[in-house]
């Protein structure tokens, strides 16, 4: 008898294997599994005969059984993961998308709202004489700490704050940079005075509630040259709200605050009141901190090469996103980062329509 069962598994494993191998689709594969494996299937009922089998015929039969299911299990799991490979290989074919294609009417792309300020920063400070200059994401120590004047034991060194990255034997970790102020250090360390830059772009940090992102964006803005003073960082923030507000109506206060790359450094504070979800500039009883500044520090314009005896200047940041939140009545600015064109459609702007001091930013 045991030849025979023998020879009658072979049989089996041989026409079950072919199937297996036959099989066009994931349901039908999984059907061969139940007829095979499953509770009433074929292996199944002849496991269930080996009570009724000497124990020389469970000796024999036992470890036949158990080889076949373990041998049709891998078979299985061998063609289900070829089929699941055909499968997303079709649907990546199906689903590809010409980009150079003209985009349907029916489905009209919006300009998202950090990229449309963006371009009201651009064209504001364009209009005071400031350039666009870009940067690395990924810094070294020098470009995002010790160039701009931070100590070696600053908080913003610690793992809680910044994004290190792993660094071979012997070598700095690199950053996710945690400002746009690099690219002053990469900018003065480049080019001769008189500089007037601004410095958008992403920047990174271990951060995230309603009001924080781990990748958020900011802008920066830098002058160097032999004149600048305090009074024209006053004028030139004070045009830039009343100009990205779109008011003629700007209050502003500055307070006494500190920043390792500035001295002497302010918070700048604007008169408000919201109405609604936006945020109205220049009338209202509340003070709102909108940005840091200040004149740059003697130790950030020596470290790039420049005589500090020589050169000054002043330097401010803020943060893209946030402006886009108070302008545009945003309270949350997790959906800036999430994939909800709802989201994208209702606050989103046209592409057609491009800032300009003209006719309106936006």
């Amino acid at each position: 008898m045991p030849d025979t069962a023998i020879t009658d598994l072979d049989a089996l494993e041989s026409r079950i294997s072919a199937d297996i191998a036959a099989a066009a689709d994931l349901a039908a594969l999984d059907a061969i599994r139940v007829s095979a494996l499953g509770k009433k299937g074929e292996v199944s009922l002849k496991m269930r005969e080996l009570g009724k089998m000497s124990p020389e015929e469970r000796q024999t039969m036992g470890p036949a059984l158990n080889g076949l299911r373990d041998r049709l299990n891998t078979a299985l799991e061998a063609r289900k993961a070829s089929l699941e490979d055909d499968a997303l290989n079709l649907a990546l074919a199906r689903e590809t998308v010409d980009v150079t294609r003209p985009a349907a009417h029916r489905r009209p792309g919006k300009l998202h709202p950090v990229s449309q300020v963006m371009e009201e920063l651009a064209v504001i400070f364009a209009d005071m004489g400031f350039k666009v200059a870009e940067g690395p994401d990924v810094e070294d120590d020098f470009h995002n700490f010790t160039a701009l004047n931070f100590p070696p034991d600053h908080p913003a060194r610690d793992t809680h704050d910044t994004f290190f990255m792993e660094a071979a034997d012997g070598d700095t970790p690199k950053v996710l940079r945690t400002h746009t102020s690099p690219v002053q250090i990469r900018t003065m360390m480049s080019e001769q005075p008189p500089i007037r830059i601004i410095a958008p772009g992403r920047v990174y940090r271990c951060d995230w509630d309603q009001t924080h992102t781990p990748m958020f964006h900011q802008v920066e803005g830098l002058v160097i040259d032999k004149e600048t003073h305090m009074g024209h960082l006053k004028g030139c923030l004070e045009q830039f709200v009343a100009a990205f507000f779109e008011t003629s109506d700007v209050e502003a206060r500055f307070r006494p605050h500190h920043f390792p790359f500035t001295e002497p450094s302010a918070e700048m504070d604007v008169r408000y009141e919201r109405v609604g979800d936006a945020v109205k500039v220049g009338s209202g009883d509340k003070w709102m901190e909108i940005l840091g500044c200040g004149m740059v520090h003697p130790n950030v314009i020596e470290a790039c090469g420049l005589d500090p005896e020589e050169y000054q200047g002043f330097a401010f940041g803020m943060g893209v996103d946030r402006l886009a939140m108070l302008k545009y009545g945003m309270s949350d600015l997790r959906p800036f980062f999430e994939p909800d064109t709802r989201w994208s459609a209702h606050y989103g702007f046209s592409p057609l329509l491009q800032a300009n001091l003209a006719t309106g930013l936006s």
